[in-house]
């Protein structure tokens, strides 16, 4: 199960005279990522490297280190932790010494890592949207049995044949709230799963 931070994280580190600031944010989207990364940039660096997930999505960027040397390792050492939902920037002062591909592999992971692992975390719940539709006679009573066993109302529509809900869920829970819910509409609701996400209830 995949984890995010409650809070910006931040780990420093000296290797062979660089000093290395790992920084790292929960994101609630790809374009919160590239916005911390953009606050946090330090134009007086020698380089700002970066990496981010959320959810299937993931980027990386080097900044001028060669190729697979840094943005690379810091986006593995968010998998490596478990995370999602969360950019890291590595900045790095550079101390007079090269520290070679595997160094620097090394450090930019390794201070990615450390940043992860000292955070605060939440764990989040994998969750589905499912589409149903409930007639005007039993809607109040269905909407809460639903609610009362975990589900909770994205939205609803009306039609002349009665409400169309889209409901949000544990996936875990999934299963038996559809057994709820065709119970209580007597098997003559429909119920269809949209999507599976990952959310940002902590289990």
């Amino acid at each position: 199960m995949s984890s995010t931070l409650i809070a910006l994280s931040r780990h420093e580190a000296e290797i062979r005279k660089s000093r290395f600031v790992a920084l790292a944010a929960p994101i609630a989207d790809a374009r919160a990522a590239q916005d911390f990364l953009a606050a946090q940039h330090d134009p007086q660096a020698t380089h700002n490297c970066w990496a981010w997930q959320y959810g299937d999505q993931y980027r990386f960027h080097d900044d001028g280190e060669p190729g697979g040397t840094a943005g690379r390792p810091i986006l593995q050492a968010i998998q490596s932790q478990g995370c999602d939902r969360v950019a890291v920037l590595v900045i790095r002062w550079f101390g007079g010494i090269k520290l070679g591909t595997g160094g620097l592999i090394r450090a930019y992971g390794g201070t990615a890592a450390e940043c992860l692992r000292l955070a605060d975390k939440t764990v989040l719940r994998e969750e589905i949207l499912a589409r149903c539709t409930c007639a005007y006679a039993d809607m109040d009573r269905v909407q809460a049995r639903l609610v009362a066993a975990g589900a909770q109302v994205e939205s609803a529509e009306f039609d002349a044949q009665g409400v169309i809900w889209v409901l949000r869920c544990a996936r875990a829970q999934a299963s038996a709230l559809e057994a709820l819910y065709m119970d209580q509409t007597r098997g003559r609701g429909g119920w269809a799963v949209l999507s599976e996400r990952p959310g940002d209830v902590p289990s």
